[in-house]
């Protein structure tokens, strides 16, 4: 089984597992996510692998990480994840791209990810729910971060947070790739 199979089953079964533990119909998981109907009934029969974006939708929908709806198995207390095991997420032909690398549902969802965003290459987020909080640090090269429309600099060794409960972006404007770390915070579903 490929990587890109055994992706598509683990999150066809955690999307199904975890909408009827939050006792969602296909319905009101799609109202409240804002993917349709169809899409979430094709995701949960593992026949399509859906977007980034799709996924977090889904996720935020649920109250969970994108960790949890790809991979339900919870080890013990401490929990290593070995480089082969990260989850890349995005990427663009010229080499940007996004690897979570670990999550956790303590208190709510806590990920931890890699960024690389290469020079002219963009990441556009829709907004998250009410109380997410992102961190970001930057190794190297320098951010463009907009958040609600507002672009705000980021240069190496500097660090950022929002809360990601607006639309926000990451950007590379420069000539050399951006490398950062992201740290997102989504409160628990009440």
């Amino acid at each position: 089984m490929s990587d890109l199979d055994q992706l598509t089953q683990s999150l066809a079964r955690n999307l199904k597992r975890w909408r009827k533990e939050r006792g969602f119909t296909l319905d009101a998981l799609a109202a409240r996510s804002g993917v349709s109907r169809g899409m979430i009934i094709q995701i949960e029969q593992a026949r399509t692998n859906p977007s980034v974006g799709t996924t977090v939708k889904l996720a935020d929908a649920l109250g969970v990480s994108i960790t949890t709806l790809l991979d339900y198995e919870q080890g013990p207390q401490v929990r290593v994840v070995p480089a082969e095991q990260a989850v890349r997420m995005w990427s663009t032909p010229s080499g940007s791209h996004s690897t979570l690398l670990v999550g956790t549902e303590a208190r709510g969802p806590l990920e931890l990810w890699s960024w690389t965003l290469m020079p002219g290459d963009a990441s556009t987020s829709d907004p998250h729910p009410d109380g997410t909080v992102e961190l970001l640090h930057v190794e190297a090269g320098e951010l463009t971060l907009v958040v609600d429309e507002e672009a705000h600099q980021v240069g190496p060794g500097m660090s950022a947070v929002f809360e990601s409960n607006v639309a926000h972006a990451y950007r590379n404007d420069g000539d050399v790739p951006v490398e950062m770390t992201l740290a997102v915070s989504v409160p628990p579903v009440r």
